[in-house]
């Protein structure tokens, strides 16, 4: 094993004299095609192109001498450090960090980000990532080559943002543009870089205390119908919303379609989960409702109006839905999309049972409760109110290993 491993973060300002003395005494180093052109590298070190740092880890780890690894940034913000520290290789390194990139990048921008959600792009998570996007009004985004500005901006068709694209920071060529998203794809765009996107409707989110989203002056979810303005339909009662929530279980980085949304009462609440939310409904003044409730929570939903199943057609692909309206037509084409999960509700046992039957035939597991609610005046103890309905949950099986 390596006798001593040095990690040094450079974001592209002359190296500090503890990094310098970490490479001077280097017998190997591990870096990118520029790092290892810098002429503090001693000549004698050997080099290592690092493309799999895994592959790198088990080189140093068989090492006999001084290691150093250079990595661009912050290493230990998305970087190096975790895999290096990983347990298989048994690496104990120590650490000489640089302004990260997101910091670079926000600092070109002239904006504060501590308000800031940050994620990482590459093409097991860009869908993700742009979900995290829809979701909150400034996100800074790491990319990588196939999950880059343009990816971005494809997939975010029909959502305004503005992108600030940070191209090869702390570098001579060094380039920062500003560009409404709709503009993104139609320039070339060098790898790999940092994408700040900001926009939306929502309020103010940096709270002065957390990184990241505020969580926002509102506790609970399930909120009765008085928080979204008075009367909701039996289908957004407050008892069935939570009960539709605790079964989709919405998150960050999740798409929910939220179809038939009414007051949009269920769309809010899932956004300030942190999920992105498209909420569609075939009445004009249900959007308007729902954009409403959005802009009171401080929250990002995506409204369409248009009647379902059709309304769905170009919508991108959801990881949990919510049918709040349209029946077992606009379930079957919501199991043909094969999100996770979906709920549903009924009011009679036909009903449920045919929903039921096309979560089954579209390869779900199927539960249905009876959920039965009595509201009471508790100045009276007397019941004020009482619902029955059937609440329907399918859930797709993960795929064999």
């Amino acid at each position: 094993m390596a006798d001593r491993v040095t990690v040094i973060g450079w974001d592209g300002s002359p190296l500090t004299a503890a990094a310098r003395s970490a490479l001077s005494a280097a017998t190997l180093v591990a870096g990118a095609a520029h790092h290892l052109a810098l002429p503090e590298i001693p000549r004698a070190a050997e080099r290592i192109r690092l493309g799999s740092v895994d592959l790198a880890a088990r080189r140093i780890a068989g090492h006999r001498g001084t290691a150093v690894v250079l990595a661009d940034g912050d290493p230990g913000f998305f970087g190096v450090v975790r895999a290096l520290r990983a347990p298989q290789h048994g690496l104990e390194v120590e650490v000489v960090p640089a302004v990260s990139s997101v910091a670079a990048a926000f600092a070109r921008a002239g904006m504060p980000w501590d308000d800031a959600e940050t994620v990482v792009a590459h093409s097991r998570t860009l869908r993700r990532a742009v979900n995290v996007c829809r979701a909150h009004p400034k996100v800074a985004v790491l990319t990588s080559p196939g999950a880059g500005p343009t990816e971005l901006s494809l997939l975010l068709e029909g959502v305004h943002r503005t992108f600030v694209i940070c191209e090869e920071l702390g570098t001579e060529r060094e380039q920062v543009t500003v560009l409404t998203s709709d503009k993104v794809a139609d320039h070339a765009w060098r790898d790999p870089n940092v994408v700040i996107v900001i926009g939306g409707t929502a309020t103010a989110q940096g709270g002065g205390w957390l990184m990241g989203r505020d969580p926002g002056g509102v506790r609970g979810w399930g909120l009765p119908s008085q928080a979204y303005g008075g009367d909701l339909g039996a289908g957004e009662s407050a008892d069935l919303r939570a009960a539709q929530l605790a079964r989709l279980g919405p998150r960050t980085g999740d798409l929910v379609w939220d179809i038939g949304c009414g007051s949009g009462a269920l769309a809010v609440e899932a956004a300030r989960f942190g999920a992105a939310v498209i909420a569609v409904d075939e009445d004009p003044a249900a959007t308007a409702r729902t954009e409403a409730a959005a802009r009171h929570f401080g929250v990002q939903v995506q409204t369409v109006a248009g009647r379902a199943p059709h309304a769905l057609e170009r919508l991108p692909e959801p990881d949990v839905v919510r049918v709040g309206g349209g029946g077992v037509p606009v379930v079957t084409a919501c199991a043909d999309r094969r999100p996770e999960r979906i709920v549903a509700h009924a009011t009679t046992r036909d009903e449920a049972e045919a929903i039921g039957a096309a979560l089954t035939e579209g390869g779900y597991a199927v539960e249905c409760a009876l959920l039965q609610t009595v509201e009471l005046d508790t100045g009276a103890w007397t019941e004020r109110d009482r619902s029955v309905i059937f609440l329907l949950s399918g859930v797709r099986p993960a795929p064999a290993p």
